[in-house]
């Protein structure tokens, strides 16, 4: 997490493209990203050319031509505003009929894995001005630190504060970093979001796996592991794509497996057995034709209705033994049509559900209200579910009205993460985080007592869901408590009535008086 100085600089770069006339939040998250992009192909060059001098060996396949040293940041970035502005925007002949832009986009695999997505990339800065305003300040920014750079732009992405089309919502870090710890990613993990977007949750699996087993990261086959075959991400939407390559590439991750396509369409049809571990929270609310759905999707449940047709899909994906944690609207939870039950049936009684914590309907506020929850399960093909643990989360750390006001401060929520045991009572009330970690764990132990229902945390057997005909609502479950409240009698309400009104009439004579 940034603060300080560092937030200062991030924050003037956005200002600066905003009162410069790029006012959406995406448009500013591209042309960003593109920047950093050109940044950093320089200062791979740079890297080459310093190995170069020291050992003596000529750079095999040179990202930039000498005729071409032009169109590097370390050249143009000291230009006249004009100057480098014309190099986004003209064509250079003298550096090969192209300009910045143009060379990035056609780059090719020297850029590397975020090179694959640049199509449709388009230039948006509009005036000489706003270009070179971020430039410098980009300049300036510590890209070179494997502990800084990947924060940077995450809080950049912070700011990305579009309510999405077809139910596409940014889902808050703090209930993706929760989610990961839920399900501890393991050493020879291969884990997918099929609906990506930025690729938080692939990127919150990789600080996960960083922070907590730092020493794997010291051999060799791990990294290769990491960097080449563990995180594959689903996107349909290039812009996004895009945008999570370089948020995997600045948070370590140098060649993740992203994959541009509609990942309940015919084109996926050929994912099958392959992920271990799945975290996800797919768009909702959202209805496809049937035409354009892959039809072994189709064979679970007959839907068009996509927060079930992905769940298909990641049954589909996981491997036998495969585990996933994934947000669904409550609808998933008790609707009552053929599909929805087939759904939870086949969770319940074909493989092993696990958990259903009940997310705060605010969590999704300001872009949406609607309750969702979390569904945990670990795909078998041969049942075992036995009993089912349901959370109801009542709070996550912050408001639940359209402001999300932080209602703990950052080392508090840090610490809900770290250390839950003793962030428990410091945070009662305020966040149940600490809580679904511990009681999490707690049942991987075979610990603690889940027999009272009047609690926000207990255990219900499968024989139950079944008979409920495997409504997951936790409301279906929960024993409500009733406080007993004596009121007065109503001849007793009435004679005080009468008594409030006798006041209010002396009250009214005695006005009248006064102004007679």
């Amino acid at each position: 997490m940034i603060t300080g100085d560092l937030k200062n600089q991030v924050d003037k770069i956005w200002n600066d493209f905003w009162t410069g006339g790029v006012s959406n939040p995406l448009t500013v998250i591209e042309q960003f990203t593109y920047l950093i992009f050109l940044k950093r192909l320089d200062d791979k060059q740079l890297k080459m050319e310093e190995e170069e001098n020291l050992m003596g060996i000529a750079i095999e396949t040179p990202i930039y031509t000498k005729k071409q040293k032009g169109l590097r940041w370390s050249q143009f970035k000291d230009k006249d505003p004009e100057v480098m502005f014309e190099l986004f925007t003209r064509l250079q002949e003298e550096l090969g009929g192209i300009t910045v832009f143009d060379f990035m986009k056609n780059v090719g695999k020297e850029g590397g894995i975020f090179s694959d997505y640049m199509k449709g990339a388009t230039f948006m800065i509009p005036t000489a001005q706003v270009l070179d305003k971020v430039v410098q300040k980009i300049d300036k920014l510590p890209l070179d630190s494997r502990d800084t750079k990947g924060d940077i732009y995450e809080y950049m992405l912070s700011k990305l504060s579009i309510a999405g089309k077809a139910g596409q919502f940014r889902t808050p870090k703090h209930i993706i970093r929760m989610m990961v710890q839920l399900m501890d990613p393991k050493k020879d993990d291969i884990i997918s979001d099929p609906a990506c977007g930025t690729a938080g949750f692939l990127v919150s699996a990789g600080e996960y796996l960083y922070e907590k087993h730092h020493e794997w990261f010291t051999e060799e086959a791990f990294r290769n592991h990491y960097d080449t075959k563990m995180f594959n991400g689903t996107e349909f939407d290039a812009s996004m794509l895009r945008i999570a390559a370089m948020n995997l590439q600045l948070h370590g991750v140098e060649n993740p497996s992203l994959v541009g396509k509609d990942a309940l369409s015919k084109s996926n049809g050929d994912i099958d057995d392959a992920y271990t571990l799945i975290l996800a929270n797919p768009p909702f609310k959202g209805s496809l034709d049937y035409d354009t759905v892959e039809s072994s999707l189709l064979k679970t449940t007959k839907t068009k209705k996509t927060e079930i047709l992905f769940l298909s899909l990641m049954l589909r994906m996981l491997k036998t033994g495969g585990r996933a944690a994934v947000i669904v609207p409550d609808g998933v939870l008790f609707g009552s049509s053929g599909a929805h039950k087939a759904i939870r049936e086949e969770l319940v009684e074909k493989h092993q559900l696990q958990g259903v914590i009940s997310l705060p309907s605010g969590v999704f506020k300001p872009y949406a209200g609607v309750s969702t929850a979390i569904l945990i399960f670990t795909k078998t093909n041969s049942g075992g579910t036995d009993k089912v643990w349901f959370y109801d989360m009542k709070a996550d750390g912050y408001s639940l009205d359209d402001k999300r006001n932080a209602l703990i401060d950052e080392e508090l929520l840090e610490k809900s993460f770290s250390d839950p045991e003793e962030a428990l009572e410091e945070v009662k009330d305020k966040c149940d985080i600490p809580e679904v970690l511990l009681d999490w764990k707690k049942l991987a132990n075979g610990t603690g007592d889940f027999s009272d229902r009047t609690s926000q945390s207990f255990l219900v057997p499968k024989s139950e869901i079944k008979v409920n005909g495997y409504d997951l609502s936790i409301n279906k479950y929960k024993e409500i408590v009733y406080e007993e409240v004596d009121y007065k009698k109503p001849l007793e309400l009435i004679a005080s009535i009468k008594e409030l009104d006798a006041q209010r009439q002396k009250a009214l004579l005695n006005l009248e008086k006064l102004l007679s």
